[in-house]
Parts: C-alpha cells; structure tokens; sequence
C-alpha cells in the first residue's frame, strides 16, 4: 500500500489513462477524487473502485474552465482533508480539427491548447497551495511522445504537450521548495479510445504497433508508473519527463510512419 493515507486527485478519469490510473492509486491506498466532464465515465471509474474495496468520488469538472478547477480542488479538499497527489491527465487530440495551422480553425486550437495545457496550468495554480498545507506530494502531468517527437498533421496537439513538457521542468524547483515533487509522462500510443481516433483503422494502428520496439501500450502499465510517481518510491525524481513509450520516439518516427500525419 504505497499511499495509504495519501488522497489523489486524476482530471480526466472517466475512461482510459485516466480511468487506469485512478482505479491503481486507489489499489496502492489513496482515496481519490475522479474529475472528467463524462459523468457516466466517472461514475464508472468510481464504481469499479469501490468494487475493490477503494475510495473514491466524482466530481463534475471541465478543466478548460479555471473556476471548476477551483471547484474540483476545494471539492477534494471537503471531501477528504487533504490533498497529496495531482495527476493532471485530462487531455484531447481532435483528427480533422485538429491539424496543419493553418487548417486549425482558431476555435479548435483554443480548445486543445485550453484543456491540454491550460488545464494542467489550472489545476496546478489551485492544487500546489492545498498540497503544500497537506505536507507535500506530488504532481504528474501527462505529456506525450508528440512532446518531443511531433507526428505532423496535430500542431496543436503538439504545441500543448510540448507545453506541459516544459511547464513540468519550470515548475519543479520552487514546487520543491514546497515539498512537492513534478513530473510528467510521455507515453506512446497507448490502446485507448481517443488514440483509435488518431489512427481510424486496423491497417494504421498495425502500422502505430510496429513502430514501438515492443507493440502499443496500455493503460495499465502507464498507471503503474503514475503510481511510483505519486509514492516516495520516486522521491528522487521531480522535473522529469519520462518517454515510457517502448521505444517509439528512440525510434525517431520510422519510414513506415512516415505520411501518415501529412
């Protein structure tokens, strides 16, 4: 039990990484605070908690929005005390909006940028005070392969992570002086229903699995590293943004990849 007494808030926590992560920081013991915009997602993702015997609630929150990243940070704080983990997971890729700038309509930009990136700013803005009263802890924010090794034909999806990427380095050292550790995951592509999305069919996402040196993710063993993460297993790390994404960006966009975002 890792964080036994710990509590942990996961933003996007209605369906894939986030879901995975919630349902294994309450595995290792934090009571956690799931916040998506999907209610029946959250629910779900609480439910399948407390059938293992964890703690959890939803709370309604659009990460875009600043004051309901307020509300969710005060409404973890009624529900449990305290606050000691933030993994800022909420996150969208749009094919078809999202693409070459300019192709991006100002509208969807403003979108990806304001829940990728602006949300992580947000949730941190009102979090880092709570954790600080709470004794320390720790934050995790989900970057992306695309941080460092952009597929082309997702600028603005690109643009966010690499935006967290660097929102992760800069924040550490006065967070540290807190006693908060921050840190950020560059996964790859992970078998998730926003990434089915980014690849359409069969043909592309075999093409997406031969491009990591041992096939694609899933979300399982993201969350198992967002759990080292958040416990004193890790209490080295802050400022790091870790590419656990078997291999892909090593790979440095492989030719058979090549195209497939323009």
């Amino acid at each position: 039990m890792l964080l036994e007494g710990k509590v942990a808030l996961v933003t996007g926590a209605g369906s894939g990484l986030g879901r995975a992560s919630a349902i294994a920081l309450a595995a290792a013991g934090a009571r956690v605070v799931v916040g998506d915009v999907d209610d029946a997602g959250g629910a779900a993702t609480v439910d399948t908690i407390a059938a293992a015997s964890g703690t959890a609630r939803f709370v309604h929150a659009d990460v875009a929005r600043a004051d309901q990243c307020e509300a969710l940070v005060a409404a973890t704080i009624d529900a449990y005390g305290a606050l000691h983990v933030l993994h800022n997971n909420a996150g969208v890729a749009w094919p078809g909006r999202d693409g070459f700038a300019p192709d991006v309509a100002v509208e969807a930009w403003d979108q990806v940028i304001g829940i990728n990136l602006s949300g992580t700013f947000y949730c941190c803005h009102y979090a880092v005070p709570e954790i600080t009263r709470s004794g320390g802890g720790s934050i995790i924010n989900t970057a992306s392969s695309m941080a460092h090794v952009p597929l082309g034909g997702l600028d603005g999806y690109a643009a966010s992570k690499g935006g967290v990427a660097l929102l992760t380095k800069s924040m550490a050292p006065n967070a540290g002086r807190l006693g908060i550790r921050v840190n950020a995951i560059s996964p790859g592509y992970v078998d998730t229903p926003m990434n089915a999305l980014i690849w359409g069919n069969d043909d592309v996402k075999a093409a997406f699995a031969a491009g990591h040196a041992t096939g694609l993710q899933d979300a399982d063993e993201i969350a198992d590293l967002v759990v080292f993460l958040a416990s004193d297993a890790s209490r080295s790390l802050t400022g790091a943004v870790l590419n656990c994404d078997r291999g892909w960006t090593a790979f440095k966009m492989p030719d058979l990849l090549r195209g497939l975002g323009g």
